[in-house]
């Protein structure tokens, strides 16, 4: 087993340009390093509601789902990182495909929460305990994940089931935060609009 040590800086990229997996560089604000970036945020947050929910007892198990989201999420970033309309590097396509069973997964896991959650009747805020409300954190970047990988979809430059994993994880990170809040007896925010409740008071 080799004892060498790789050094965490590699100063190539001081000029402003990094590499995709292709090997190909390109400046560090093209699109591809934004979707990239925003999902490397989101994974940090969803490890941090990992953390937060250790220990937690429940039906089920948010923490084991949570981290395969992350390794998943790891995946798309190699999937981005892999133009599809790159034809000289059909290895490297074929070795990061995304495919539909992984967004198929996540529809399993927000139906078996949502049978567990009372119905949704209004808007409800950001809240639900340290977890809960870290979820919604989680869901928020995912969103904009979702809105930074959309001229990559129009131009196919990924798969369609890429785009769809997002757009299904925010529904799944908003489900996982009610039943967050939930297990941990913490009651949900609800909306109440800021005008009608002072007249009440009033």
């Amino acid at each position: 087993m080799s004892t060498e040590r790789f050094k965490i800086y590699t100063k190539t990229g001081d000029a402003g340009t990094t590499s995709l997996y292709t090997g190909e560089r390109r400046p560090k604000d093209d699109t591809e390093f934004e979707v990239l970036g925003t999902t490397d945020e989101l994974s940090s947050f969803i490890g941090l509601a990992r953390a937060q929910l250790e220990g937690d007892s429940g039906s089920i198990d948010l923490v084991a789902q949570l981290e395969t989201i992350q390794c998943t999420l790891q995946d798309l970033g190699s999937h981005v990182a892999t133009p599809r309309s790159m034809d000289k590097h059909k290895k490297k396509m074929a070795r990061t495909e995304f495919t539909i069973e992984r967004t198929e997964a996540l529809e399993e896991w927000i139906d078996a929460m949502d049978e567990t959650l009372p119905p949704l009747t209004t808007f409800i805020l950001p809240s639900g305990g340290a977890a809960g409300a870290t979820l919604h954190c989680c869901r928020s970047i995912c969103r904009r994940a979702e809105r930074s990988i959309v001229p990559l979809h129009r131009a196919e430059k990924i798969d369609a089931a890429a785009y769809k994993y997002l757009n299904r994880l925010s529904d799944y990170l908003f489900t996982a935060a009610r039943y967050a809040a939930q297990q941990a007896g913490v009651e949900e925010t609800i909306y109440v609009n800021p005008l009608t409740a002072r007249e009440k008071k009033e």
